[in-house]
């Protein structure tokens, strides 16, 4: 059945208050409830109309009117309908937001490269301590049902749990919204015993349900050391003679390909706040054998919400320290422009105070 926006704002004031008070919903109090500006009379009218595709009903005489099954099925079937679009919509923004990060910090990796003549490496932003942005739970195979976590920094985790029952689609959708409307903007350590019962209860006997998405929530955000490390440039170590004697050069391309290590170096400085900004690591002092004879310089960059992320440059002892530190100033407010406001007053592209202006841009 399909109403005219008059007639569907009108009726789900008419559902929303009777809900909130329990007692029938009168012509004047839908005047006042709704946005649309019209006289007690032409609301009667609008009312009667609903009353005879019997949708509400009028429990006695003078008594306003209350919702019939049939009007809380359209209502809750249009609700459906409209979060069920609301959630997919929301998806496939997280999705291009997601993809455009990766090409972007592909994309950084591949400009310092050649805009060195060094290796570079950059992390991923970590997920560490971040809030829940949204969460989509997606029926896969029999008995398999995806749940996929976003996070600060548009970061997505998935997990696959195994099912011992089959969940309907429609409880999955109401899971899913119920999940989304208690969660969102929380951390970790904001999602109380208080919540989750409130959610189990909400659940009824998909309760289970809930508990098992909730350690999927809680492993997806507590998750550390997963932060994808993108790398380029690899073969400019073979342009420095000093680092192509023996196995040299082989050893560190194989370190930037294994990327376990750089992993351990990139998120350091995340941990630590003496080593965030621009750091330059000589020789020995990465602790990485296959790096004694580089210079590692690293610099963290910040996304929206506080989400960080190393940027690292490798090359000889002798490389140019000026133009690495230069061309990482440039990137680093490049970024800063394309995920944060500018402040009032200042034109896009100019560098900030007391930063350099870089050789090339992306």
């Amino acid at each position: 059945m399909e109403l005219d926006e008059r007639k569907a704002k009108i009726l789900n004031a008419i559902i929303q208050n009777y809900q909130e008070t329990g007692e029938p919903v009168g012509s004047r109090t839908i005047s006042k409830y709704t946005d649309l500006n019209l006289s007690s009379a032409t609301i009667r009218n609008e009312m009667a109309d609903l009353e005879e595709m019997g949708l509400i009903v009028q429990p006695h005489t003078s008594a306003g009117r209350i919702p019939t099954d049939q009007g809380y099925r359209l209502y809750v079937d249009q609700l459906m309908a409209k979060k069920k679009q609301e959630v997919a919509e929301m998806n496939e923004f997280m999705v291009q937001r997601v993809d455009r990060l990766e090409q972007l910090l592909k994309q950084v990796a591949r400009f310092l490269a050649t805009n060195t003549n060094y290796a570079t490496m950059i992390s991923g932003p970590s997920a560490r301590r971040s809030k829940v942005k949204f969460l989509q739970l997606s029926r896969m195979a029999q008995g398999k049902l995806l749940v996929t976590v976003v996070v600060d920094g548009n970061i997505v985790k998935n997990t696959i749990l195994n099912m011992e029952r089959v969940i309907t689609d429609d409880d999955i959708l109401t899971l899913a919204f119920n999940l989304n409307n208690t969660l969102n903007g929380l951390t970790m350590e904001e999602i109380n015993l208080g919540l989750i019962t409130k959610l189990k209860e909400a659940a009824g006997s998909n309760a289970d349900v809930v508990e098992r998405v909730l350690e999927a929530v809680a492993d997806a955000i507590s998750r550390e050391g997963e932060a994808p490390i993108y790398t380029s440039g690899a073969t400019n170590i073979f342009k420095y003679p000093e680092l192509t004697a023996d196995d040299t050069a082989s050893q560190i391309i194989g370190t930037l390909e294994e990327k376990q290590q750089l992993s351990t170096l990139l998120t350091a400085a995340l941990h630590d706040e003496e080593k965030q900004g621009i750091q330059v690591y000589i020789g020995g002092e990465t602790s990485m054998q296959a790096m004694k004879d580089c210079s590692v310089v690293t610099a963290t960059y910040e996304l929206e919400d506080g989400i960080q992320g190393t940027i690292g440059i490798v090359g000889p002892k002798r490389m140019d320290y000026d133009k690495v530190v230069s061309a990482l100033k440039s990137v680093m407010a490049q970024m800063d422009r394309m995920y944060k406001k500018e402040p009032e007053g200042k034109t896009a592209g100019e560098p900030r105070a007391g930063e350099e202006p870089g050789e090339g841009s992306l």
